[in-house]
């Protein structure tokens, strides 16, 4: 199986000016763990992800000042549509994250996570029927 096959296609992006508020609002309203970072001023693309989010908070910084600049990775591992679900884990695992940026030649289509690759792997569940 392919990240195409599971890559979710509801890319988020921001720009590094959104803050951390904005930034969770709008994961949040699209049930997304991940937002792609645009600046186009400099590092091009990053990812802000809920974990970024949650750390920030944990420190005592306001999410109504911080923003998603600040918090972005910009060290970024991109996949390819092609790329196996195993290339993906492999690369996840290596990095320690959990969500990868899927790049076509036009830019981000799509972002793969930990979730994604498990619904593929996991066998279907199948509910027992109820006894009697």
């Amino acid at each position: 199986m392919l990240v195409r096959d599971a890559m979710s296609t509801v890319v988020l992006t921001i720009g590094p000016a959104h803050t951390l508020r904005q930034a969770a609002r709008l994961m949040s309203a699209r049930r997304i763990g991940a937002a792609v970072v645009l600046d186009e001023d400099s590092s091009g693309l990053g990812i802000l992800t809920e974990r970024d989010i949650l750390n920030s908070v944990a420190l005592g910084q306001s999410p109504d000042t911080e923003t998603a600049g600040s918090h972005t990775t910009t060290d970024v591992v991109f996949a390819a549509p092609g790329w196996t679900l195993e290339e993906a884990a492999t690369a996840m695992s290596q990095g320690g994250f959990r969500h990868l940026i899927v790049l076509d030649g036009t830019g981000p289509v799509g972002i793969v996570s930990v979730r994604d690759i498990i619904r593929c792997w996991a066998p279907t569940r199948r509910r027992a029927p109820a006894q009697v």
